[in-house]
């Protein structure tokens, strides 16, 4: 049954209008392998007469149904899993269909401009759970669940799944290349922002918004970057210091190498290498931007590229943030847990890599491996089969290197893992060694 739009609601005409949108979208990151925010973005341009009110409003919805996907299907269908889980009609069912009698269509019409799909998926919900298998209350596919219960326990792999599926912050490193974090603060604020001092990072501010600081002369004059505080953490655990060398050995999309690169006061010599070569080539004005001109980017065929072999023992810092399942960073990319996904092929490229980059650290160097995953075989397993081969390498307690830093992390072990649920960050690991 399609909703109908309330009577009592001045917006709720327009918000119908737009389900449609909301509903192609969907089918089409369903049915497409780019990234959701890609195909937003390309949606986006192809439909310029929707407005800035009319995409966020879209936007919101596709990211909520994202998280909450398998979810709304058990409450629209009362089915476990997807038929077909690439069928637009079926994305556009959860939307215009209602939960029961067109009660969650309705629900999804009447929030007024502060509307939220998981505020109102757990009105909804919060009516009877009890008859929901917990992976499915979770809105996590079967393989993901099991695992969390497994490292954490149900009740715990719970909190994490729920927020998981919140919306992230937004998280600012301030760049200390040019400024410091009180100065930032106290700009952005005059400009209207709300902000708060991350917990954790001594270089991090907290938005709730984007929109203003991405037109502020703070960030036209690269004063800060966009970057979660659990990656910020991670640059940290490197600790690289002044007329070094270093190296990103999987730099992405340049986060970590701009903080490095601070880090190092724009000395020394830093090296920015990715398999993905147009990466490199959009790091450049970021780079630009933040004021950092001595950075060496660096296209590899493989972890074995032979223009690593003449850096081989020279490294001060190697830093390896690792392809991997991405499962810490399902807040701001939920579509992915709904891809396929082959584990242990991601694993054999994280061992791979793992010891590559391990031949670049001189004597008494360090290596950090990191990821973006919450799966214990793509994180402390790696290091710990590594370790096993490579005696010359000791685990540093990440502990310690961060209060030498003055910062204060509560972790579990010597090596960093940190959960959305209990560490208002994304689901980051790194783990520090030395060689011998």
């Amino acid at each position: 049954m399609s909703a109908a739009a309330p009577r009592n609601d001045p917006h709720a005409y327009k918000r119908l209008r737009l389900w449609p949108h909301a509903a192609d979208l969907l089918g089409i990151i369903l049915n497409g392998p780019p990234p959701a925010d890609k195909q937003m973005d390309r949606y986006f341009r192809s439909h310029r007469k929707l407005g800035k009110n009319d995409r966020g409003f879209v936007a919101e919805t596709v990211y909520g149904c994202l998280r909450r996907l398998r979810l709304l299907r058990w409450l629209v269908t009362g089915q476990a899993d997807w038929g077909a889980p690439n069928d637009a009609l079926v994305a556009a069912e959860l939307l215009l269909q209602g939960y029961p009698d067109g009660a969650l269509g309705n629900a999804l019409l009447s929030g007024g401009d502060g509307w939220k799909l998981h505020d109102t998926v757990q009105r909804i919900i919060g009516l009877d759970t009890a008859g929901i298998p917990p992976a499915i209350r979770a809105s996590m596919p079967d393989w993901l669940f099991e695992r969390l219960v497994a490292q954490f326990g149900e009740s715990d792999a719970m909190r994490l799944s729920e927020a998981l599926n919140q919306p992230a912050t937004l998280d600012l490193r301030v760049n200390t290349l040019k400024s410091d974090r009180d100065t930032v603060y106290r700009q952005l604020t005059e400009e209207g922002a709300t902000l708060e001092a991350t917990p954790y990072s001594p270089l991090g501010l907290r938005s709730q918004e984007r929109a203003s600081l991405f037109r502020s002369e703070a960030f036209s004059k690269g004063l800060f970057e966009v970057q979660d505080e659990g990656s910020q953490l991670i640059a940290m655990l490197v600790e690289a210091g002044r007329r070094e060398m270093v190296m990103d050995f999987c730099a992405g999309g340049g986060g970590k190498t701009l903080a490095l690169g601070a880090a190092m006061q724009a000395t020394g010599t830093l090296y920015a290498c990715d398999v993905a070569h147009w990466r490199l080539k959009a790091l450049k004005p970021r780079l630009a931007r933040a004021g950092l001109s001595s950075v060496r980017s660096m296209a590899l065929a493989s972890e074995n590229d032979a223009h690593l072999k003449r850096l081989a023992g020279k490294m001060d810092r190697v830093l390896v943030d690792a392809p991997c399942s991405g499962t810490g960073t399902l807040r701001r990319n939920p579509d992915i847990k709904w891809r396929k996904l082959d584990l242990p092929e991601l694993m054999h490229l994280q061992t791979r890599i793992l010891a590559a980059a391990a031949d670049l650290v001189k004597p008494g160097g360090r290596l950090v491996y990191s990821t973006c995953s919450l799966l214990d075989e793509e994180n402390g397993g790696i290091v710990r089969a590594f370790l096993a081969v490579h005696p010359d390498f000791r685990l540093l307690d990440a502990r310690a290197v961060f209060a030498g830093q003055g910062a204060i992390v509560p972790l579990e072990g010597e090596m960093m893992q940190l959960y959305p649920h209990r560490h208002a960050t994304d689901g980051f690991f790194a783990a520090a060694m030395q060689r011998a």
